[in-house]
């Protein structure tokens, strides 16, 4: 109650900045609520809220009886607070993210001291030298990099079940990020991460070990909006990124590396070490947007066993996933997209292969900032499950 109400104080603090000060700011829709400068120039701020209404319709199709009951859910798939900006110096800048809807917040037990985990992103970036920075906090690892792409940038409902199954999303620690510029319009870009390896908001301390993450960017034809969907920008020349990333969380207690369930024995914890590989690339041009991402994941030991060599029943989510997509922007704002992704968990684990089929339409009305997105998507499943039709509504306001 106290964290909750410290929350709309700080929002009401914001907002009565915003009238005070709203003869002295220009502010234009999608660039934050509040937008303030220092005269001296010593520090910056803004604040800015978003959120996403999702409405979606399912459908079971067996072999036997064709199509099952549909179930519907109108649901605040995200709200979210950010407020960033620089202090002291625009060579260090801050970022804090705050999530409100259920989903964001959920997860609440003992390794977090039982709260509602608001913190998405808390962190302190330095550009001590010349192109590199130095990163401290809690926000996203350097994955994959449709993990790493906002959830208020896709040109899809949502994130692929690659992402779902295999991404190592966010956590505590420190990176250090790299750019290089060897000729031309090339760019080459490094990153590299240590991390407490139990995920976000974890008060408990470091039960495992550290997780070790590092990621190469190389962009052949020059700098473009790599990390957001849709080519809003309609290159003229065709654009390029191409991404590889390795993470290796030591002693890891977790059934997805960083995130997922604890896997607890009778004596402790079960503790095994899980390497997570990606493989992805995106390109633009002329309103066309393709990307593509592989994923592996594998473990030392993928079942959990007690002290005398039991099963205990947990089970680490090894296996592999690929994803591919490709979208039109026409120039009215409308793209159309299709995607295709594969699931392939390992046989010693469940067996199950999932391939998913999405036809997506979307209407940016102000680029991401305002916009309507649906799509359909059909999974096909083995081991005799029955297969499964999603439709998907969702309306995305990020003021």
């Amino acid at each position: 109650m106290k964290i909750t109400t410290g929350l709309f104080s700080v929002l009401a603090f914001l907002i009565s900045l915003h009238v005070q000060g709203q003869d002295l700011t220009e502010n234009t829709f999608g660039k934050g609520l509040v937008n303030v400068v220092a005269k001296d120039s010593s520090y910056s701020a803004n604040f800015s809220l978003r959120m996403q209404s999702l409405f979606t319709s399912a459908w079971n199709i067996s072999e036997d009886d064709g199509f099952g009951d549909v179930e519907a859910n109108f649901l605040v798939r995200r709200a979210r607070l950010k407020f960033q900006g620089f202090a002291y110096t625009p060579k260090l800048t801050y970022k804090l993210e705050l999530g409100l809807s259920n989903r964001d917040i959920s997860g609440a037990s003992v390794y977090n001291g039982d709260t509602p985990r608001y913190i998405l992103d808390a962190v302190v970036k330095w550009n001590f030298y010349e192109n590199f920075e130095l990163w401290a906090g809690q926000t996203k690892l350097p994955g994959n990099r449709e993990r790493i792409i906002s959830s208020g940038s896709l040109e899809t409902v949502d994130r692929s079940l690659v992402n779902s199954r295999f991404n190592i999303d966010r956590d505590m620690g420190i990176q250090l990020h790299h750019e290089i510029y060897p000729g031309g319009n090339f760019i080459i870009r490094e990153a590299i991460s240590i991390a407490q390896g139990e995920g976000r908001n974890v008060t408990a301390g470091n039960i495992g070990g550290l997780q070790y993450t590092g990621r190469l960017e190389l962009l052949p034809f020059g700098d473009f909006a790599d990390y957001t969907g849709a080519d809003f920008a309609r290159e003229t020349t065709p654009k390029l990124a191409l991404g590889i990333s390795y993470d290796y969380n030591n002693n890891a207690v977790r059934t997805r590396s960083n995130s997922g369930t604890y896997m607890l024995t009778d004596d402790g914890f079960f503790e095994t070490d899980i390497t997570t590989f990606f493989v992805d690339a995106i390109f633009k041009y002329r309103g066309i947007s393709a990307m593509a991402e592989y994923a592996h994941r594998a473990a030392d030991e993928a079942f959990a066993t007690n002290a005398d060599g039991t099963l205990t029943g947990d089970a680490v989510n090894i296996g592999s996933g690929f994803n591919v997509q490709a979208g039109y922007l026409f120039k009215n704002n409308i793209q159309i997209l299709g995607r295709y992704t594969t699931i392939d968990l390992d046989d010693q684990v469940t067996q199950l292969v999932e391939d998913q089929y999405t036809l997506g339409l979307s209407k940016y009305i102000v680029k991401h900032k305002l916009k309507v997105q649906t799509d359909i998507n059909y999974t096909d499943l083995n081991l005799g499950l029955d297969d499964n039709l999603i439709y998907r509504l969702q309306f995305e306001f990020h003021l």
